[in-house]
């Protein structure tokens, strides 16, 4: 197994996980290309750059986007998440946050128009894009969004926990920073019943109390609870050490989201 390759573990994971071939013609083989892919996006290089061992760049470049479009590796994220489920081993005290990804010049020219030129809709829109995401107690990642890199984390809460599918979605308790803390998102949690630990923005603990008995009482806050944030810090650091992800060369969101899912699942195999 060269560098950056996929062990046999992880590659007993994901093989019954692939679409069958369909009849016709061989193909290359699904581990070579997925080692391919993996060297890609470990390594940051272009797809031309390739080595030769695992076939044609253009090959890989192929089944890369026919796996990205099809769900392929969304569907191998969850059932690795659902393995790992069933057997006890996710602690479900999740951390939640956002990180900033610079784009390369090279990942400009998507095309334009409709909901791809909105900063929300996705990484290709603007000079940075930003990902979303929630972890397990050991920084493994649970779900994640793409916006553009001007979205405010509060606005993304939601959709970040809504992503999760492991089949389980609620956890038991979330941990987030000061960028989370709102009205709006305490009321959310508190209606699902879903114990949290956010601290309070400085501004809000100066309007609570100009308004004295009105204010309400502060939110339960844990400094000890709290300490376990950097996970999330670890789970970025580790999904960053993939030179593909820490610099987004891709131009539209689907692929730059399917190498950051492909990452992932390599992280619970």
């Amino acid at each position: 197994m060269r560098r950056h390759e996929l062990s046999d573990a992880e590659w007993d994971l994901i093989r019954p996980l692939l679409p069958r071939p369909a009849l016709g013609r061989p193909r290359l083989d699904d581990r070579m290309v997925l080692n391919g892919i993996v060297w890609k996006f470990r390594t940051g290089v272009p797809w031309r750059d390739v080595p030769e061992r695992y076939g044609p760049w253009t090959s890989l470049h192929t089944r890369f986007r026919r796996w990205a479009a099809d769900g392929t590796f969304d569907r191998i994220l969850r059932a690795a998440q659902a393995k790992a489920d069933a057997a006890g081993d996710i602690d479900w005290t999740v951390s939640v946050d956002s990180t900033i990804v610079r784009a390369h010049q090279h990942a400009a020219g998507a095309r334009k128009g409709g909901a791809k030129a909105r900063p929300s809709a996705g990484p290709e829109a603007g000079l940075t894009s930003k990902i979303h995401l929630v972890c397990d107690a050991i920084g493994r990642p649970l779900a994640f969004v793409l916006t553009g890199g001007n979205t405010n984390d509060c606005t993304q809460f939601t959709a970040v926990m809504d992503a999760i599918r492991v089949p389980r979605t609620r956890p038991d308790h979330v941990i987030g920073d000061k960028g989370y803390s709102s009205k709006a998102i305490r009321t959310w949690l508190r209606r699902r019943g879903i114990r949290h630990t956010i601290p309070e923005r400085a501004d809000q603990v100066r309007n609570r109390a100009r308004k004295g008995s009105l204010g309400g009482r502060p939110p339960v806050f844990d400094k000890d609870v709290y300490k376990h944030r950097n996970v999330v810090e670890r789970c970025f650091s580790r999904l960053k050490q993939w030179r593909g992800i820490a610099t987004r060369y891709d131009k539209t969101a689907q692929s730059y989201k399917a190498a950051v899912t492909l990452a992932s699942v390599l992280m619970w195999a």
